[in-house]
This record gives structure tokens, C-alpha cells and sequence, in this order.
């Protein structure tokens, strides 16, 4: 075992985010450690009474630039990089008068904070901090010699070894601390570079680094022989900062599983595109029942009707809050998840005594139009794209049939298409007055998703005889839009673009039936 470094005996903290600083602070001088501090920092210790000494006294020099210079001098970087155990490094400390640091106690300017608020340009340029990467890359590449804590989240655990090592940290705990510390630096450019890139307009740039915070270990992952997390990356890019399941509160229920976080995402990003009262059911990422109705419970029960079976065991959206009588008819289901933009008292009460059930509060609704980028892992290399945040208008649709949709019709072929943008192609959602009343999902081929559609809504006993029919894509043979006029389907909308066009729309013509172009793909994998 390797032997514990010597006590703790002089100290230097400077940090943005003062929470809990003073009384870690106070714990430190209390043990006879020296402190050594900047600008805000060492007045704040010193308002609280203790004892402390300016860096500028130890520099020689005052801090210039508006603060930007205060800590890059080697009579701060000598103390955190001169390596204890070589005489030479020792002997160039004493020959400069410089004295050692034996922990650094460091956290950064608030960057993605001020991008977040909206705020100028120029206002994040000066929240990109500089001395302090410096100061936290050099501790913790020295960190067998100098601890370095970057989260006020450690103040316990270091005092608490403090205490169980005589005034001394170990081994353990300072690899520990190290690698925190180079995330954090890691994290905080990544998000600099990211905010550049846009402010620059360019979409991909050069090189893409991902940054992401633990937000939970989940029991495992997609199965049991798996392991699995959830981090978020809301600090990397936050202008994407989004309501959903990444910054929701947890009101009940158990932790969520990997497979929850993926489910409820996907429930959630489905029913923001709806501005009426709207449910949506799903699962395992696909709705297996979407509806808008005069009221949540409304839209509830015909979200339901579409898929009871399949809902069984899903995750519930709602983009209302949550009043008592639909979270009383949601009780009468087993549901995995249900999350809401909020929830009335009541209703709280009634869903608590399903103790199975996970309760989300969002405090919002995202908005389906903004940007965003969607990452998928490869095997050695990461996908990325645009997230798909255009909807069909009623202004873009190309009625290519002799018989044009009504209005019910167009107002149900928009819903049905923006139904189909959230379901695993190649996707059919069959529909009628706002709800889905049939979803084929995930099929290789485009006929057997109408098929599955039609067998749901007649499992269902759903009426498909005058209904409408949203397809993600082409149908690149007649025989899809055949199955679909055999059921009873009376209105299309797809995007067109096949080489067959003229023979769908042959046959839809044939059926009289109405078919418009979206000209809008919505492949979904």
C-alpha cells in the first residue's frame, strides 16, 4: 500500500460558486491550514472572519485586466506543479521563494449559466474562465503531491478524510478528485467549442465533443445482462436546454430504468406536437395510442381505445396538468410512467397509491419547433443530425387525386402525419376526429405496416370506414394504399416521391378516395 502524502498545510481557493465554501473554509483553517485566495473568494473568507492571505501578495502583482490576470504567475503554478519527491524542483522552489500548494480548491465561471440566460455575446466571452482550467489541469496532473476539489459536492467527503488521515488526503481520493477534475475542464470546453460553432453557424463542426453529466446509474440497461446510465447534456449545449425527462422532478415511484427514460422521451416529445388536450401512450418507443380531445380525460379514453392491450405496462403523456379524473382512469391501468407539464393536488394524491407507478413533473412542454441535434452511437463513431422539427401545414399540402379532402379530413390527415413523425418506420397511422384508431410500426415492408394498422383497428373494434391514413414515406407500390381502400380508409397523406406515384394515385383514384403530398419524409429508425 502506498504510503499517505504528508498533512495539508497550505491551501489556495478560488472559486465561482461559492455554496458551502466558508465552512469547508473554516474546517481547514481550523486545522492550521494556510489559505491563499482571489478577488471575491478571498473576501468572502475574509468576511467571514478568517484568516487569509491575497494571492496579489503572494504574486507580487495586483490582478489585471479586469481580474482576467491574477493567478498565472509561477509563484502560483510553481506551488501546484513542483513534484515533493525531486530535490531539483525543491531546490528551484526555494532559490524563487516560491512556497507549495498543497490543495487547490477550484470551480469555474458560470458559462453555460450566461449562455442560457440569453445573455450577449460579449457577457459569455467574459464568463469563458482561463486561470481557473489553468490552475485545475496543473493540480490535478500533481495530484500525488496537491489534492484538487472542483465540487462543492466533495467538501464532506475531503473533510471527512481529513480527519480519518491526519490533516493528510490519499491516494484513492486524489486519483478520484484528479479525474473529476479533468472532466470538468474537459466538460466546460466542450461547451465553449459547441456555443462557437453556433455563433458561428456552422452545424458540424471539425470535431464534436460530447459532454454529459451523470444523472443516474439505472438498475441495467435495454436487458438485465446489461449495464446502463443516464447522463445529461443539458450543460454542454445550453440553448437546448429542453422540458422533458432529463429535467423533470420525480413526485413518486421508483427509480427509472433505461428502458423508462427511453419510452418516456419519446411519449413526451409525441404529445408537445399537439396544441389541443392531448394523451399519448407508448411503448417500447413506439405510441401504441395518440388523441386530442375537449379535455385530458377525454383524450384519454380515446388514446386508450386505440391499443388497451398494447398500453398495458406503457408510459402516459399528457401536455395538460394533470387534473384528478384522468389521473383516476389512468389508475384503473398498469402504467410504467406518467409525465405531465404538472399535477394537481388530487391528482398527486390519486396516483400515489399506485406505488408501481413513476409520476414525472416537467413544469413545461418542449417546443417541437425548436432545433436540436439527435446522437446515435455506431460502432467506432457517432451519427448526427437535425432533430425532425417540421410538421405538415394545411397551406403545403398537393392534393394529387380527382376527389380533394374535406376539412375534418385535412385537420385528421395533419394529425395522423404528425402521429407518424414519432412512430418507428416504416410507420402507417390510421385516424379519425383526433385520435389514432390503428398504428403499424417498425416493419421492413410498407404493406405489412397498413396491415398490422388494420388488424389493430378492427382488434380494437374501431371503425376504419372513412378514416384517414398517414404514411412516414412513399408507397413505392400500389399495394400498400390497396390494403389500406380495401379496409375503408377515405383520405391519404404521404410525401410522395416514388417512381409509382401515378400508379398509387391510380388507385386511389379508382376508390375515390383522397390522397395529398406532404412532400415531408418522416423516417423515423
Amino acid at each position: 500500500m502506498t504510503a499517505s502524502p504528508r498533512p495539508i498545510r497550505r491551501a489556495l481557493l478560488s472559486v465561482s460558486d461559492k455554496d458551502g465554501l466558508v465552512p469547508f473554509a473554516r474546517e481547514l483553517a481550523a486545522r492550521g491550514v494556510v489559505l491563499v485566495s482571489t478577488g471575491g473568494t478571498a473576501r468572502t473568507l475574509a468576511d467571514a472572519g478568517l484568516p487569509v492571505t491575497e494571492v496579489a501578495a503572494v504574486t507580487g502583482f495586483p490582478e489585471m485586466l479586469d481580474g482576467r490576470v491574477k493567478t498565472l504567475h509561477p509563484a502560483i503554478h510553481g506551488g501546484l506543479l513542483a513534484r515533493r519527491d525531486r530535490s531539483d524542483h525543491l531546490a528551484a522552489l526555494a532559490g524563487h521563494g516560491i512556497a507549495e500548494i498543497d490543495l487547490l480548491v477550484s470551480n469555474l465561471y458560470p458559462f453555460a449559466a450566461t449562455v442560457e440566460s440569453g445573455a450577449g455575446r460579449e457577457d459569455c466571452v467574459e464568463n469563458i474562465d482561463i486561470g481557473g482550467p489553468a490552475l485545475i489541469r496543473a493540480a490535478a496532473k500533481n495530484h500525488e503531491f496537491v489534492a484538487v476539489v472542483t465540487d462543492p459536492a466533495d467538501y464532506p467527503p475531503v473533510l471527512a478524510e481529513l480527519a480519518a488521515r491526519e490533516g493528510a488526503i490519499g491516494d484513492d481520493m486524489r486519483r478520484g478528485l484528479a479525474r473529476k477534475a479533468y472532466a470538468l475542464t474537459a466538460a466546460y470546453d466542450s461547451a465553449i467549442a459547441a456555443w462557437m460553432a453556433r455563433e458561428e453557424g456552422i452545424e458540424f463542426p471539425e470535431t464534436l465533443v460530447v459532454a454529459g453529466r451523470l444523472a443516474e446509474r439505472t438498475r441495467y440497461g435495454e436487458n438485465p445482462h446489461q449495464q446502463g446510465a443516464f447522463y445529461r447534456t443539458d450543460a454542454w449545449r445550453p440553448d437546448e436546454r429542453r422540458y422533458g425527462v432529463a429535467t423533470a422532478r420525480q413526485a413518486q415511484g421508483r427509480e427509472l430504468s433505461y428502458n423508462n427514460y427511453n419510452d418516456t422521451d419519446a411519449a413526451f416529445e409525441a404529445v408537445a406536437e399537439f396544441a389541443e388536450p392531448a394523451v399519448v401512450i407508448v411503448k417500447h418507443a413506439n405510441p401504441c395510442g395518440v388523441a386530442t380531445g375537449a379535455s385530458l380525460h377525454a383524450a384519454w379514453r380515446r388514446a386508450l381505445a386505440c391499443d388497451s392491450v398494447s398500453a398495458f405496462g406503457g408510459v402516459v403523456a399528457v401536455n395538460r396538468q394533470l387534473d384528478p379524473a384522468t389521473a383516476a382512469a389512468i389508475a384503473e391501468l398498469f402504467v410504467e410512467v406518467v409525465i405531465a407539464p404538472g399535477v394537481e393536488p388530487e391528482a398527486a394524491a390519486i396516483l400515489a397509491g399506485r406505488t408501481g407507478l413513476r409520476l414525472l413533473v416537467t413544469d413545461g412542454v418542449p417546443d417541437p419547433a425548436a432545433p436540436g441535434w439527435v446522437l446515435r452511437s455506431l460502432s467506432g463513431g457517432l451519427l448526427v443530425q437535425e432533430r425532425d422539427r417540421v410538421s405538415a401545414e394545411a397551406g403545403g399540402l398537393k392534393t394529387v387525386t380527382k376527389r380533394a379532402p374535406n376539412a375534418a379530413e385535412i385537420a385528421d390527415l395533419l394529425f395522423a402525419d404528425k402521429v407518424a413523425k414519432h412512430v418507428k418506420s416504416n410507420a402507417i397511422v390510421l385516424a379519425r376526429a383526433g385520435a389514432t384508431i390503428g398504428i403499424g410500426a417498425g416493419q421492413p415492408s410498407r404493406v405489412d405496416s397498413v396491415k398490422i394498422a388494420v388488424a389493430k383497428a378492427g382488434e380494437a373494434k374501431l371503425t376504419i370506414q372513412g378514416a384517414v391514413l398517414a404514411s412516414d414515406a412513399f408507397f413505392p407500390f400500389a399495394d400498400g394504399i390497396e390494403a389500406a381502400i380495401a379496409a375503408g380508409i377515405a383520405a391519404v397523406i404521404q410525401p410522395g416521391g416514388s417512381r409509382r406515384d401515378a400508379e398509387v394515385i391510380a388507385a386511389a383514384d379508382q376508390a375515390g378516395i383522397a390522397m395529398v403530398f406532404s412532400g415531408l419524409r418522416h423516417f423515423r429508425h
